[in-house]
């Protein structure tokens, strides 16, 4: 979305209602949008569609999910990268290239931060909503979910106002 899209639009509203997706961190790593090395302008980090090297050779035949690609569209930098993720619960670096992430700010509470849009979209709706529901305690993703991993310093209600502030200027900084 871009900047001259959303002048004049009023802030997105929050529901009144919440319930949990269930969906994991892991799911939001089709797109990251990071911190460039070169130009410290917005990059993303997207799966790299192309084999590495000979894609007859058995070497090449990674896992899709294990093949990235960098890329900058300010200055042009395009690294690809073939090998295992490593996420690390809070760590605001990509998993990865280890970029920063550019979807990161501090609060007086801790670090708020979010791969991509869809991510903070979604963080959004949690902290706006009144009413949050989660799956009964006995479900096994309830304790899993990236919506039930959230730090308690998120999930109250008292910051709820400081909380959105931050998710709506994360949201503004994303200029294509």
């Amino acid at each position: 979305m871009s900047g001259a899209d959303t002048e004049g639009m009023p802030p997105l509203s929050p529901p009144a209602r919440f319930r949990d997706p269930e969906s994991t961190k892991y799911g939001f790593t089709d797109l990251v949008l990071v911190r460039c090395p070169r130009c410290e302008r917005v990059a993303r980090v997207v799966p790299d569609p192309e084999p590495a090297g000979d894609a007859r050779h058995p070497a090449a035949w990674t896992s899709p999910a294990a093949r990235r690609r960098l890329v900058c569209r300010a200055c042009g930098l395009t690294r690809r990268y073939e090998g295992p993720a490593v996420f690390r619960w809070g760590e605001t670096t990509d998993p990865y290239f280890r970029q920063p992430l550019w979807l990161r700010t501090e609060t007086r509470h801790g670090t708020l931060w979010a791969y991509n849009l869809e991510q903070l979209d979604l963080l959004r709706r949690f902290v706006g909503a009144a009413l949050r529901e989660r799956p009964p305690w006995y479900e096994h993703y309830r304790k899993m979910s990236y919506i039930g991993r959230l730090p308690a310093w998120i999930k109250r209600g008292k910051n709820r106002e400081e909380i959105l502030r931050a998710v709506d200027r994360l949201r503004a900084s994303v200029v294509e």
